[in-house]
């Protein structure tokens, strides 16, 4: 099994293009076939080889290799060149050793090393196994540019990721001390799912230029070596401190989403006896989001069959709140308050389980919605960010219970936030929802109109979106358009009316509230 990075004892083989370095017989192969070097020449390979992430400079090389003696620059370089001509390389093109002018030599050429005998090979498995909560190793960055100021960023994004993942109480992740022992640019994923049993790999690179940098990410199916999410982020000279942060939430909250999003995907190639618990759940979750009645019902059965096998099985519990939620809300129900007190009576379970869960906090809150405890719901939304900072949904969701108290403001605030954090999220509809209303409250009615028409032709979008639309259009002066969101969402439910609407959305008493009262009536609801 072939593991990048630097070995820690003997056993290990460097491997490099058609070479092999051997630390524990101080030998060089060519294909198999020893390479005759002096002593010093094996050793300055060594050194070199076994720190290809960075750079060495002239001064670690005379103190590792020469123990601190004075050498002449002439006599290094001629270990260089020596090195060089064994590896077929040479001072032009430097293919395997560069020099650093003025600082040092280093390594480029992708190196991994073999492991003999400390690991047994593992039997590649025949098919991916999906039994338990998902799995992720995080590795450390390739720093793409000569070494500099910026060289630090290609540990501290992973070492960042690695905290920020940890608080997701339903995905396990590596230890640092694992995962990084996979540093360097030649590296299967395929093997490190192996060796350290996850079914993901994160990893990236940092290149920088000038001051600035970009910072590409990638997310791979272990089992296939399929690329499940990319993204290249950029940052200026001037914002390195403050943006980088912002982009460590956000490959944090779109790994939430587009994780259980593929889980999803795979579970539901395999027959629906033969899911464990966390299948079932993922594509509840998939089905809980698309907002209409037939799939949250799936939804439910689902999260029902993963109860079966799991009673204690928290995030199942979460789900199962998630969709009497939404059974009132929507109104799906003829019995809203028995779908209010159940999903009330869910959440409370799923915190029993696991007190630490974000997810279930989110729920318990969404429940006390349903009895327009929105003061209470926001101490509990609170609670969950506390958990969870990059949590976009209960960001998203304390937005909203901002937006029923008529502080526009703040909500916003929110809904920017959470948009900024996961772009695709499935409660993207119900942002641009929150961000329309808020410029209803503020009376700047285009703005209603735009996000409330971007909201309502978003994916996911229900009935009250249709609603919310209607109404920034109508006092936009744009009647035609607001009559049409109104037929939209009396396509959905014929009997849908004021009454209906705030009861979903009870905003307090306000002018606000006074607008969309008066708009909600001129509009025939």
């Amino acid at each position: 099994m072939e593991i990048s990075g630097s070995p820690s004892e003997a056993g290990f083989i460097y491997r490099f293009d058609q070479f092999e370095l051997d630390p524990g017989r101080f030998e060089l192969r060519d294909r198999g076939t020893s390479v005759h070097l002096e002593p010093q020449v094996l050793a300055v390979l060594l050194l070199l080889v076994g720190n290809s992430e960075r750079l060495v400079s002239k001064d670690e090389l005379v103190e590792k290799v020469w123990g601190g003696r004075f050498i002449s620059d002439a006599a290094i370089a001629a270990r260089i060149k020596s090195g060089r001509q064994a590896l077929g390389d040479d001072g032009k093109q430097q293919r395997f050793i560069r020099t650093i002018h003025g600082k040092g030599f280093r390594f480029v050429a992708p190196v991994s090393f073999i492991q003999q005998g400390a690991v047994r090979p593992i039997e590649m498995p025949s098919e991916r196994k999906l039994d338990g909560p998902p799995s992720i190793a995080v590795l450390p960055f390739r720093f793409l540019s000569e070494p500099g100021p910026l060289s630090f960023l290609s540990d501290a994004i992973a070492d960042e990721l690695i905290t920020d993942l940890s608080r997701l109480r339903w995905l396990m992740v590596i230890a640092r001390g694992s995962s990084f022992r996979f540093r360097g640019r030649d590296v299967d994923c395929r093997e490190i799912g192996q060796a350290l049993g996850v079914r993901y790999c994160l990893s990236g690179a940092v290149e920088a230029n000038r001051g600035s940098a970009s910072i590409s990410v990638e997310l791979v199916d272990t089992s296939d070596r399929g690329v499940v999410w990319a993204e290249r982020y950029a940052i200026g000279a001037d914002e390195l401190y403050d943006v980088r942060q912002a982009i460590v939430s956000s490959i944090a909250a779109n790994l939430e989403i587009r994780i259980s999003q593929h889980e999803a995907q795979v579970a539901r190639a395999r027959p629906p006896a033969e899911l464990d618990c966390w299948s079932a759940y993922h594509i509840g979750i998939d089905r809980m989001f698309r907002f209409n009645r037939s799939d949250n019902a799936l939804a439910a059965q689902l999260f029902e069959q993963a109860l079966a096998k799991d009673p204690e099985f928290g995030r199942a519990l979460g789900g199962l709140s998630f969709t009497r939620f939404q059974d009132a809300f929507l109104q799906y129900s003829s019995t809203p308050q028995a779908q209010a007190r159940e999903a009330r009576s869910l959440a409370e379970d799923a915190l029993r389980c696991d007190p630490l869960d974000p997810f279930a906090y989110l729920n318990l809150a969404r429940s006390l919605w349903l009895t327009d405890d929105i003061p209470a719901s926001l101490d509990l939304l609170d609670h969950s960010i506390s958990l969870s900072p990059n949590y976009a949904q209960a960001i998203y969701s304390k937005a909203w219970a901002d937006m029923t108290q008529v502080n526009p403001a703040a909500s916003d605030e929110g809904a920017i936030h959470a948009l900024r954090l996961s772009p695709l999220d499935p409660l993207r509809y119900a942002m641009l929802a929150v961000r329309s209303v808020n410029a209803l409250l503020r009376g700047d009615y285009d703005h209603a109109s735009e996000w409330g028409e971007r909201a309502a032709r978003s994916p996911g979008a229900h009935k009250h979106i249709a609603v919310i639309a209607a109404l920034g259009t109508h006092l936009a002066g744009q009647r035609d358009k607001a009559s049409e969101w109104v037929a939209r969402a009396r396509e959905r439910d014929a009997g849908l009316n004021k009454s209906a609407f705030l009861s979903s959305f009870p905003f307090v008493p306000s002018a606000g509230r006074e607008v969309i009262e008066a708009t909600l009536k001129d509009l025939g609801l």
